[in-house]
């Protein structure tokens, strides 16, 4: 619980400064509940993975631009997540089904979701996705080679890329950093994307999970175009004139509660 908390805390914080610009500690050890101590030790640690920059009583953002790692993303918009998560569950088809899934915290919410079903084979190039599938007697589970990608998780480039080459999947859910009818999918890093979208050829249909906040943005390396992809879940904080966009482009939209 501790550990968990802290994470919590640690998200917190970082989404505060990506939002503000900055962030003063002692407000922070008060919002919080902590010693301003230990304020300063989650601060020294951020600062060492070059998530943010100390000031003399607290912190400022980096570039705005950069990724945070998956283990600083989880608690952001958890509630949205499980939501979109569990819709993606219900839209997926019954019996037997070959299933693709992309690294991401919502897609790795969803991996949960799916454990206990029978007939169901997993493609993931996820390390997270196939940690939590691996022991799992009554699915099947196919994970990529590649080269790990520390920020979300993934293996990534040309080993990847072959290994999905040489499969077929009737599903790819797909998580990405952005969605908008302009740059269709996108994500921070070019070789990600390029693995990503190797996957998508590969698959019938293309089922994308995002929260609100990703809606509408467009990111450096681009995934496929909005058009490639049948259906979206979102929640109900995404912008409204995007999400109208997508479906003006022929794509599904489902938004939840």
């Amino acid at each position: 619980m501790g550990s968990r908390r802290r994470a919590d805390r640690v998200s917190a914080i970082l989404e505060r400064v990506s939002g503000d610009g900055t962030i003063d500690a002692g407000e922070l050890a008060r919002e919080f509940g902590v010693s301003a101590a230990t304020i300063r030790r989650d601060l020294q640690a951020l600062e060492d993975q070059k998530l943010l920059s100390r000031t003399h009583g607290g912190a400022v953002a980096l570039d705005a631009s950069s990724e945070l790692p998956v283990r600083y993303r989880v608690g952001h918009h958890r509630e949205a997540k499980t939501a979109i998560a569990r819709k993606a569950a219900a839209l997926l088809p019954k019996g037997p089904l070959t299933l693709g899934m992309t690294g991401g915290t919502t897609t790795h919410l969803l991996a949960r979701l799916l454990a206990e079903r029978v007939d169901l084979t997993v493609v993931t190039n996820a390390v997270n996705i196939a940690a939590e599938l691996a022991l799992r007697p009554r699915l099947k589970l196919i994970m990529t080679g590649g080269v790990t990608r520390t920020q979300s998780y993934e293996l990534v480039g040309p080993i990847a890329d072959h290994t999905l080459t040489g499969l077929n999947m009737q599903v790819a859910v797909v998580g990405a950093d952005g969605v908008s009818a302009r740059g269709g999918l996108t994500t921070h890093d070019e070789i990600e994307a390029h693995t990503n979208a190797t996957m998508i050829r590969r698959a019938d249909r293309v089922l994308v999970v995002a929260d609100g906040s990703k809606i509408g943005r467009n990111c450096l390396a681009a995934i496929c175009p909005i058009t490639d992809v049948a259906t979206l879940v979102t929640d109900a904080t995404a912008d409204p004139a995007g999400v109208a966009a997508i479906r003006d482009a022929g794509v599904e939209v489902v938004v939840t509660d």
